[in-house]
């Protein structure tokens, strides 16, 4: 299977740590996440007024494409995680 090709649709930015500093990645609709770190963190996609939806853990150094309507935010447990709203080009 071939790698995805991404289009970048936004500047790379550093998740908040918490539910109060979510973002919705500039009402992303897919967003990368990468683990900057070696150690595995909690990311947590949660609704526009605070319910979580759901979490998953990034191992160190590994990249997630994490699919959201466009309100939903996103936080991780440490800024190591990085978040970047992207497009999948289909060609």
């Amino acid at each position: 299977m071939s790698q995805p090709i991404y289009i970048l649709k936004g500047t790379e930015e550093a998740a908040g740590t918490g539910s109060g500093t979510a973002s919705n990645v500039g009402s992303a609709r897919i967003v990368r996440c990468v683990n900057s770190g070696t150690t595995a963190r909690l990311v947590t996609l949660e609704e526009s007024g605070g319910t979580d939806i759901g979490t998953l853990t990034v191992a160190g150094g590994e990249s997630v494409l994490i699919r959201k309507d466009a309100t939903d935010k996103i936080f991780a447990a440490n800024a190591e995680i990085l978040l970047t709203e992207v497009g999948i080009y289909q060609g």
